[in-house]
């Protein structure tokens, strides 16, 4: 895949998650939403009310599927099982490309269900971007990875969290699921610098972004989704429009699930920085044609 497969997909706009409270407002008044987000697991099922739910939205809305449970960096091999459902949702959606998270969470088939960091090592670049691979391969659509929020870190990493994406990325070629409220969350998690993630990121690899909002303690902050984007983290997003372009945005809200209405104009906060870059770039073009 080359490093550029996704810049079809950039007049995806801004989108936000589908989640049940909100179904009774989509059915009934049909907002224009630029795009919906599902966890791909909600709906790896055979039939029933999920999937009538599913194909009501598939008839007037563009959906992208978004996963939790891939492991990618896990030692043991993907499920068949899994993959093959997988694949005949990826099937019944259109999905034009799927992501989910670089991380591990299974150990000879016991499952975790939480997102758990990996050693930046060279063992876990090579083995996390063949799963990436082959998943992809297996898919027959392009997938992006996604960076985590993390609260620990191994002491015997051999790189940064961004040279590690960046690695099983090239080596996998796939796409990068640039969430960049999970960045602010690490970077004050491990003090560092998230700016320096944003600026050492690959733009051409970045198919999508997560913003999304989290919660604050005494002695860490905690990826919750359950709060508006704060000031730092819509600075991040700015940067990272100025180095991708127009790249497909999607607001994460999860609990505290508050209106539609608020969810959505939450997320249309994104077109601000989507315009004034691809104004910018507009303006670019016509200055070098007119010399």
């Amino acid at each position: 895949m080359s490093s550029n497969r996704f810049n079809a997909f950039s007049n995806h706009g801004v989108g936000i998650g589908l989640r049940i409270p909100h179904y009774q407002d989509i059915f009934s008044r049909k907002p224009v939403v630029d795009w919906f987000e599902i966890i791909s697991e909600n709906f790896m099922i055979d039939g029933g009310r999920a999937l009538a739910n599913l194909d009501r939205i598939l008839e007037q809305y563009r959906v992208v599927q978004h996963g939790v449970s891939m492991y990618f960096g896990s030692v043991t091999e993907p499920d068949p099982e899994h993959l093959k459902r997988l694949k005949q949702l990826v099937r019944r959606t259109g999905t034009p490309w799927l992501s989910d998270h670089l991380c591990w969470g299974s150990v000879d088939g016991t499952y975790t269900h939480d997102l758990l960091p990996l050693p930046y090592t060279w063992e876990a670049v090579e083995r996390t971007a063949e799963r990436v691979r082959n998943v992809q391969d297996f898919l027959e659509i392009p997938v992006a990875v996604e960076n985590v929020s993390s609260y620990a870190a191994f002491t015997d990493s051999q790189m940064t969290e961004w040279e590690f994406l960046n690695e099983v990325v090239e080596r996998a070629d796939c796409g990068i699921l640039l969430d960049v409220n999970n960045i602010y969350v690490s970077s004050v998690n491990h003090e560092f610098n998230p700016m320096d993630y944003v600026n050492a990121i690959p733009a051409g690899r970045v198919a999508q972004i997560h913003i999304a909002g989290h919660s604050r303690y005494e002695r860490y902050i905690l990826d919750t989704h359950d709060h508006p984007v704060i000031d730092p983290v819509w600075q991040l997003y700015d940067r990272a429009i100025e180095r991708c372009g127009r790249t497909p945005t999607l607001l994460e809200w999860d609990d505290h699930i508050p209106s539609f209405d608020e969810v959505h104009n939450e997320a249309k906060k994104a077109n601000k920085f989507l315009h004034k870059y691809a104004e910018s770039a507009a303006e670019k073009v016509a200055a070098e044609a007119a010399q």
